[in-house]
């Protein structure tokens, strides 16, 4: 610890044990988790103290351009869970299998899982109920850690006719409920929950002893989750409304880059404090005397 008492206990690396415990009826604070998918990103998360880094399939949306998250690959996440880890972040690194990475065959599981970890995560996120049952305990068989995730499943979005809120009626409540208990059974060591009703997430967090994080599922959960992008505005075509957003970085970003360009124009930028200058006899012997700086 550091003798300046200004200064805050550094931290330590946040691991799968370490998030496993954290159930807030036993009195420990709420979970951070917020998607991150590039080195500055991880910076930025890990700086403002949060637990967990999601690299998420969100990132088709909010930096690759797609309408949905069915389009991002393997690959995609590889590169982008590589790029966050570079930062080496204190926060726990968590990547997402995308879609068909994790349907057709336990082997397949694996070996996308395998290439995840390799390029820098310390475990993965996997959507889906008792389906997914022999994925993680293939998982769980390798030592891969695994994250599941009910209730709105992104990758699902065809089968459920869109972005909806789910587990609304008293029999998907129960199989929500189900479902839950069956990836804790399974080794899963957290569960997102997104897209509920709040008191069938506080059912649901009371059903299993691993954190339940939520993303539109209420206060009653032991953590929350948000897009990177949503929390700081950059992101602003949809408003979901579970988010906050803690900034508007996208009209600051606008703003400062018209007023880059304003400056350009005019030729106000780069002034001569922002360009290099020949020395004054150097200057003087090509004849540009007066021109340097």
């Amino acid at each position: 610890m550091s003798s300046n008492p200004n200064l805050a206990p550094s931290r330590a690396r946040i691991t799968v044990p370490q998030v496993a415990n954290r159930k807030v009826r036993n009195g420990t604070d709420p979970l951070v988790m917020v998607t991150a998918y590039d080195a500055p990103g991880a910076r930025i998360a890990s700086e403002a103290g949060v637990d967990l880094i999601l690299v998420g399939d969100s990132v088709a949306m909010v930096v690759l351009g797609y309408d949905d998250t069915l389009q991002v690959t393997v690959e995609d996440i590889a590169h982008h869970t590589a790029a966050v880890a570079r930062a080496k972040p204190l926060p726990l690194i968590v990547a997402d299998l995308p879609w068909m990475s994790y349907h057709l065959s336990v082997e397949d599981t694996v070996r996308n899982a395998a290439k995840l970890i390799r390029a820098g995560a310390e475990s993965v996120k996997l959507e889906g109920g008792r389906k997914r049952l022999r994925m993680i305990d293939a998982l769980a068989d390798a030592e891969i850690p695994v994250m599941g995730h009910l209730g709105l499943t992104p990758q699902s979005v065809h089968a459920m006719g869109g972005f909806k809120v789910q587990a609304k009626s008293s029999e998907s409540v129960r199989a929500l409920v189900d479902d839950a208990k069956a990836l804790a059974h399974a080794g899963c060591f957290a569960i997102v929950l997104e897209g509920v009703p709040s008191e069938v997430a506080a059912l649901v967090t009371e059903a299993v002893d691993v954190p339940i994080i939520g993303i539109g599922a209420g206060p009653d959960v032991d953590g929350q989750v948000l897009v990177y992008h949503d929390v700081l505005g950059l992101e602003d075509r949809v408003s979901p409304k579970f988010v906050r957003r803690y900034a508007d970085l996208k009209a600051t970003s606008v703003a400062a880059i018209g007023a880059y360009a304003d400056d350009v124009r005019t030729g106000a930028f780069p002034a001569p404090v922002e360009s290099y200058h020949l020395a004054a006899d150097v200057a003087e012997t090509l004849g540009l005397y007066g021109r340097a700086g």
